[in-house]
């Protein structure tokens, strides 16, 4: 029968702690519980951000590819008859974002 044997070195001294001991485990559960104890304090923290942001009216995510005027013009274009690969070289996207953008027009 194999016997496993794991350790912990402890800072910068040469103690070790035994992690399969009861002091090992209880070692090991505080150094769990801070850990998450930092973790939910990140993200409380992260929230709250976004929540102040939101509060100035910041805009959050990725900018628009294109503006209002645009989608317009590339509406116009798609109904006059226009292929899609031409709307958005004139408008220089990518074909993707307009077919996005006829795509929530129909929606």
């Amino acid at each position: 029968m194999p016997i496993q044997q794991v350790c912990l070195k402890m800072g910068s001294s040469a103690a070790y702690v035994d992690l399969t001991s009861p002091a090992g485990k209880m070692t090991m559960a505080v150094i769990s519980a801070v850990a998450e104890f930092e973790r939910d304090l990140l993200i409380e923290r992260t929230q709250a951000g976004l929540a102040r942001a939101k509060s100035e009216g910041k805009v959050l995510g990725r900018p628009r590819a294109l503006t209002d005027a645009q989608e317009a013009d590339a509406l116009q274009r798609l109904a006059d008859g226009e292929a899609v690969a031409a709307v958005a070289r004139a408008l220089k996207t990518s074909r993707a974002t307009v077919m996005r953008v006829r795509g929530s027009q129909t929606s």
